[in-house]
This record gives structure tokens, C-alpha cells and sequence, in this order.
């Protein structure tokens, strides 16, 4: 399209050669035992940039046993918080000396924009560093006014070997909101990242062994869902088990974890709505909704993918939106102005695609893009931003997630409406309101079927809050002290002081 800021040019050069990623067991990088491996072609410019080993159940039970023996024989589990924290803290310190690194890989391999892979890579470590203050200040409860021959203590002691498995979304930062709080809390992990994204999870390793973490207690297995994370979420050594992916997949997760009752913490999908009213900062709201919907591509859990606008101002509204969307610049992924980069792979596109038409046939209409954008020297893997009204309730376009650069548009009347068309998903993950009056926006706040609600503002995030949704958009929290407490178990102990209790059988 000739009106969108297109970015063609790039800063950053490509590496020389394809990073190669492998397993981490026991404390030691490794190919796989048949020597496999899966090439990952760059989205954005089409070479092989990384080559990972493809883990088999060879890997996966070496990686279990090795987290299983770390935790029973108390080499982490039984250090003390401080000790704990030390070693947190320095992989802190190391991610954001090698950022550059980090951020460059995961921009090839995702095709996400370089100054958002920085941000996020970067960042990482503040998760790392308030990780490491859980593990310090993290305590029970004590009971002493149970009578004087009676002191109960609540303890805290981690729940054992989970399981990690995240997404190629943000793969460093999801590893990020799990992995460090785990290990604070003392348990020992196998983590398997996306086979598409593998390399930054595989590059922290390098990390772990150079902060001090001791072999086994956190083990990575590169591959594919099956056959190593469905391993991950079966084994009888494996205690917990926490993904981020789509929902479909927690769905399998939990029937899978089920046969041994292990714990499961899934952050899913969202179909994620901003409401906005009339009396509110409509240029705040639309550059919000802009954000929103084009970060990470579109593809992206928390994605504001549909609004639910006022009708007095739905024309005005989606105009605005419109004008930015013109305005944000879509392109090469190695400048450090691009704010949209490529869609993953190609039958991902063409998913996105395939929404974007069924809407139109349905009868909805396409304000702006809606089909593949072809950036010079890049070839067309990437999205043309899509703004789509007309949008009724009962579309797939409006209940699914399409994840990409795709906005539809639906109009209310009342708060009535608004809280009623927020909550008519299967998701309840994140939603958002754009309003002056404090009473409207608490009233929504508290009646969204949703995990956040953000008021005039949106995906705005701190460690210390924690993260996640309600009905199929998961269960169980990530990150601040709600996320840590997920890596628990909750012990009572109940001691009598001296020879007070009284016997139950009769004394001769």
C-alpha cells in the first residue's frame, strides 16, 4: 500500500553464521542423542539463522531424571533464600550485558522489531532481580493462640521438578515470568521452549552455569511438542507443570497432567476488548488501541483485537485509528524504527487471512488493509494493518483469537452493552475502558470477566502484579508474589509443648 510508512533499509547486520542451539542437561550442552536437528528460517529475511537440536524422549527423561535427583537430594531446594537470591541476581546482571545478543537472535527467529526484542530481553531482568527478592522475604505463618501446649506453623517448601514450556511469542520474556520465580522458591526445572524460538532460551544456559547454578536444577530440551513436552506433562517425576500457548494445548495439558495429578498453571489465549466511552482522552485511546493491536505484530496474548466503541464517536473513532494506523511503520525488523515486523510463517498469515475474508463475506467491511504486505528486499511475509467494522458479536473474527495486525470493531449504546459484549467470549484474559468518569470505570473494572482491566491505559505491567486470566484463558497466576506462591506446596505443622494431651485410651 502506498500510504503505510514502510521501513525497507536496516541497521544491524545478520550474523555470518547460523547460531546453534542445544540441550541443557545436568549442566552440560549437548546435541541430541541421533544427532537431529530443525533449521529455523528468518521470517523477515529468509535464511537459516539457527540450527537446534530435535529432542526426542531420549532427552526429555535424561532432563526429568536429572531435575528429579537436583531436587530430592537438596542441592538447591535446601539453600537459603539469600543463597538463592545471590545466583537470580547475578543472571540478572548477565542478560543485560548481553542483550545485543539476545535481542538480535529473537529478532530473527520471530521477526519482531529489534527495538521491541531489545525492550523485552532487556527487561527480562527485572524480573529476574524481583524474583530473587521473593526468595528472600518468602515466609509462612505461625499460630500461638491455640492454647498454651499448642505452636502450628505454616510452612512454604517448593512443589518439586515443573515443567516449563512456553510459546514463540516472547520467548525470552515468558521463560522470564516463570522460570526465575520457580527457582526462587527452590524447585528444580526442564524447560522447553518453542521450536520455533529456541535460541535465547538456549543462550541463557551459557548464563545459568556462569551465575553459579548448580547441575540439574535447570535442564532445557529443545523440540516439539510431541513427543518431548507431552512427555513433560506426563511424567510421574514431574510435580507441576506451567505453559503459555494457546488454549487448545492447555486443554490437552491438563487431561495429560491429569493421570498423576500434577499441578497445572496455563496462561492461554484472549480475545481482549478496550471499551471506549465519549468522554475520554480519544487521542490517548486511539494511539492505545494502535499500540494494542500492532505490538509484536499482532500476536500477542494480551492483543486489544477488538473495540467496543461508543456509537456517537464509533466514525470519528475508527478514523483515528485509520490515520495511525498509516503512521506506524511496518517493515525490516533490523531498524530500530520498525514497530511491526513479520508474521511468524507463513501458514500463520495465512490464518490471519483467512479471518480478515470471512469477516468481509459475512458483511463486514475492511477500513484499511487486509491483505499481505510486501516489504522490498524482505519478500510479503508480513500483515498489511487491518481495522475491520461492521463487526457483529457472532463472528469468528470477534470471538477468536486471530493473532496478527487485525482490529475489529464493534459499537454499544450503554455500560449495560459494553459489560455485556466485553464478557459474550470463552476468554478472560485482559480488557481495558477509556473513560473520565471514575465510577464508570470502576463499575466495569469490577464486573470484566477478566485476570487484568486496565482504566485509560493499556498493557501497562510490573513484576509485583501478577498475571493471568479467567475462563479458557487459563488458570493459576504468573509473576509478583501470587505468581511465586504457584511454585509452593503449603505444609501445616502442629506441635504440643510438653506432655499435655490427654490419652484417649484409659490408663490400667
Amino acid at each position: 500500500m502506498k500510504d503505510l510508512h514502510i521501513i525497507s533499509e536496516q541497521t544491524v547486520a545478520l550474523p555470518n553464521t547460523a547460531y546453534q542451539a542445544r540441550h541443557f542437561i545436568n549442566g552440560v550442552a549437548q546435541d541430541s542423542a541421533d544427532g537431529r536437528k530443525s533449521d529455523r528460517i528468518s521470517p523477515s529475511h529468509g535464511v537459516v539463522v539457527s540450527q537446534a537440536a530435535l529432542g526426542s524422549e531420549v532427552e526429555a527423561e535424561a532432563a526429568i531424571k536429572a531435575a528429579r535427583v537436583a531436587f530430592d537430594d537438596g542441592r538447591w531446594s535446601c539453600l537459603s533464600g539469600k543463597a538463592r537470591a545471590a545466583v537470580l541476581n547475578k543472571v540478572a546482571d548477565l542478560i543485560e550485558a548481553n542483550v545485543e545478543k539476545l535481542a538480535l537472535i529473537e529478532t530473527l527467529e520471530s521477526g519482531k522489531p529489534i527495538s521491541q526484542a531489545r525492550g523485552e530481553c532487556g527487561g527480562a531482568a527485572d524480573l529476574w532481580r524481583y524474583a530473587a527478592s521473593l526468595a528472600r522475604t518468602s515466609h509462612g505463618d505461625s499460630h500461638n493462640a491455640l492454647g498454651s501446649d499448642i505452636l502450628a506453623v505454616v510452612l512454604k517448601e517448593p512443589i518439586g521438578v515443573v515443567s516449563i514450556i512456553t510459546p514463540w511469542n516472547f520467548p525470552f520474556w515468558i521463560l522470564s515470568q516463570k522460570l526465575p520465580f520457580a527457582l526462587a522458591a527452590g524447585c528444580t526445572c526442564v524447560v522447553k521452549p518453542s521450536e520455533v524460538t529456541p535460541s535465547t532460551t538456549a543462550m541463557l544456559a551459557e548464563m545459568l552455569v556462569e551465575a553459579g547454578l548448580p547441575a540439574g536444577v535447570c535442564n532445557i530440551v529443545l523440540g516439539y511438542g510431541n513427543p518431548v513436552g507431552s512427555l513433560m506433562a506426563s511424567h510421574a517425576d514431574v510435580d507441576m507443570v506451567t505453559f503459555t500457548g494457546s488454549t487448545a494445548v492447555g486443554k490437552m495439558i491438563t487431561k495429560t497432567a491429569g493421570d498423576t495429578l500434577k499441578k497445572v498453571a496455563l496462561e492461554l489465549g484472549g480475545k481482549n476488548p478496550q471499551v471506549i466511552f465519549p468522554n475520554c482522552d480519544l487521542d490517548g485511546a486511539a494511539d492505545a488501541v494502535t499500540f494494542g493491536i500492532y505490538f509484536n505484530v499482532g500476536q500477542c496474548c494480551n492483543s486489544s483485537s477488538r473495540i467496543i466503541v461508543h456509537e456517537d464517536i464509533a466514525d470519528a473513532f475508527v478514523a483515528r485509528v485509520v490515520e495511525m494506523s498509516r503512521r506506524v511503520a511496518f517493515g525490516n525488523p533490523l531498524h530500530p524504527d520498525t514497530q511491526v515486523g513479520a508474521i511468524v510463517t507463513p501458514e500463520h498469515a495465512a490464518k490471519i487471512d483467512g479471518y480478515v475474508r470471512a469477516a468481509v463475506a459475512a458483511g463486514a467491511e475492511v477500513c484499511i488493509g487486509g491483505a499481505a504486505l510486501s516489504v522490498p528486499g524482505l519478500g510479503d511475509q508480513f500483515y498489511q494493518p487491518t481495522v475491520v467494522r461492521g463487526v457483529t458479536a457472532d463472528m469468528a473474527i470477534a470471538r477468536e483469537e486471530v493473532f496478527g495486525p487485525v482490529l475489529a470493531v464493534l459499537t454499544f449504546r450503554t455500560l449495560e452493552e459494553a459489560i455485556a459484549l466485553t464478557n459474550d467470549a470463552t476468554y478472560g484474559l485482559s480488557a481495558g475502558i477509556w473513560c473520565d468518569d471514575i465510577h464508570t470505570c470502576l463499575e466495569f473494572s469490577r464486573r470484566a470477566q477478566a485476570g487484568t482491566v486496565w482504566t485509560n491505559t493499556w498493557m501497562d505491567g510490573f513484576p509485583e502484579v501478577a498475571f493471568g486470566g479467567v475462563k479458557q484463558s487459563g488458570q493459576g497466576r504468573e509473576i509478583g508474589s501470587y505468581g511465586f506462591d504457584e511454585f509452593l506446596e503449603v505444609k501445616s505443622l502442629v506441635m504440643r509443648v510438653g506432655r499435655t494431651r490427654a490419652p484417649w485410651v484409659k490408663r490400667a
